[in-house]
């Protein structure tokens, strides 16, 4: 699974116009699964981003996760997050999961992370047409990929 994080002070997600899902400060957490992804795949993204530290102490260090700050993350499903952009200028969506795993996948994710501590997670919905607005503070963006912790214990 792959994840784009975003230190924010406010986010929404809009399909057709309304709003799905807003937060206050947190996480902007734009979602992506690959095929081959499996359940353990959720839970250790889960867990990795509700203890990630990227919000800053009384020492201006990145010392706090969004669990130190009492945050909030809203989490969106990007499969263009897992494009093939080797060849040409057209990037090749194959390497995504089926919509049906991939949604499942998602959703163990979001419940993860409130099992995680995280007090409020907002979702997107998965497969429309959303429109994300963000404010991104710092700005601060780090991107995941669950490859870098298979096989490791």
């Amino acid at each position: 699974m792959k994840a784009v994080i975003q230190r924010v002070t406010s986010a929404k997600v809009e399909v057709d116009g309304k709003t799905v899902g807003s937060i206050d400060e947190g996480y902007l957490v734009l979602v992506g699964v690959v095929e081959g992804d499996t359940d353990e795949d959720a839970e250790i993204l889960a867990r990795k981003t509700a203890n990630l530290r990227i919000f800053t102490d009384d020492e201006d260090k990145m010392n706090k996760s969004v669990l130190d700050i009492d945050g909030e993350i809203l989490a969106v499903s990007q499969f263009t997050l897992c494009a093939d952009v080797r060849k040409g200028n057209r990037p090749s969506f194959t390497p995504s999961a089926a919509p049906d795993r991939a949604n499942e996948l998602y959703e163990l994710y979001c419940k993860c992370l409130s099992e995680n501590g995280v007090k409020k997670v907002a979702k997107g919905v998965f497969g429309a047409h959303m429109e994300v607005s963000l404010v991104n503070s710092g700005p601060v963006t780090i991107l995941y990929d669950t490859e870098i912790w298979r096989n490791r214990k």
